[in-house]
């Protein structure tokens, strides 16, 4: 691990078919956007380190799960997870996206130390109307 990263988060983008998780991975990876992207066949994978509140986290992002939108919201519900929307097409929302998700991980050390790093992420959600988070207008937070 890179000394100056303080951890290596995996992530996984799940939504509908045909809706842009491919998109919305190259457009946060590589700032570019493709509106005639083929679809997935299999996964598509991608590497980048951001810096959220003087922390460098590096993600090791997947896009190949296939939900529909209620089944992906209720998932979330169920498990107190972020739900979060971003346009890869206008890019609203693409960064804060992913930084919102690494800031909640970072404010949480018992979610990336060392001793957990094969169990699963549960994020609370935020309170409608108490602020923080980088995300502002454009996720969508249960």
């Amino acid at each position: 691990m890179d000394e100056d990263v303080l951890t290596t988060l995996k992530i996984l983008i799940i939504g509908e078919s045909g809706v842009g998780k491919s998109s919305l991975l190259l457009r946060f990876t590589d700032d570019t956007f493709d509106p005639e992207l083929a679809a997935t066949i299999g996964v598509d994978f991608k590497v980048k380190t951001i810096s959220v509140d003087g922390n460098k986290a590096k993600l090791a992002i997947w896009e190949n799960r296939e939900v529909d939108r209620n089944e992906g919201l209720k998932f979330a519900r169920k498990h107190s997870m972020l739900f979060i929307e971003a346009s890869a097409k206008t890019c609203d929302g693409v960064q804060c996206a992913f930084e919102e998700l690494v800031e909640k991980i970072i404010q949480t050390p018992g979610l990336w130390e060392s001793e957990n790093q094969n169990k699963g992420v549960k994020l609370s959600h935020r309170e409608e109307g108490s602020g923080g988070g980088a995300c502002g207008g454009y996720c969508s937070v249960l």
